[in-house]
């Protein structure tokens, strides 16, 4: 069975998308979820919550990622 791994990273701006890489990142934040959908569900209310909400979009963006983790049988 699979699950997934729900990635945000947060980026500064000077930092190209496609090198926004977990290395790169500001910051990175992960959690396990069951599909898919729960990749994209809850970043907005998680980063909110902190600090960084006052520099999204400002001086830093957010990246998100879905990754499939397989499990052990």
């Amino acid at each position: 069975m699979n699950t997934f791994l729900a990635v945000v990273l947060v980026c500064a701006n000077a930092i190209a998308q496609e090198a926004c890489t977990d290395d790169k990142a500001l910051e990175v934040r992960k959690v396990r979820v069951a599909n898919e959908l729960g990749c994209t569900n809850g970043w907005q209310e998680i980063i909110a919550r902190t600090d960084l909400r006052d520099e999204i979009g400002k001086t830093s963006y957010l990246k998100t990622e879905c990754r499939r983790v397989k499990n052990a049988p």
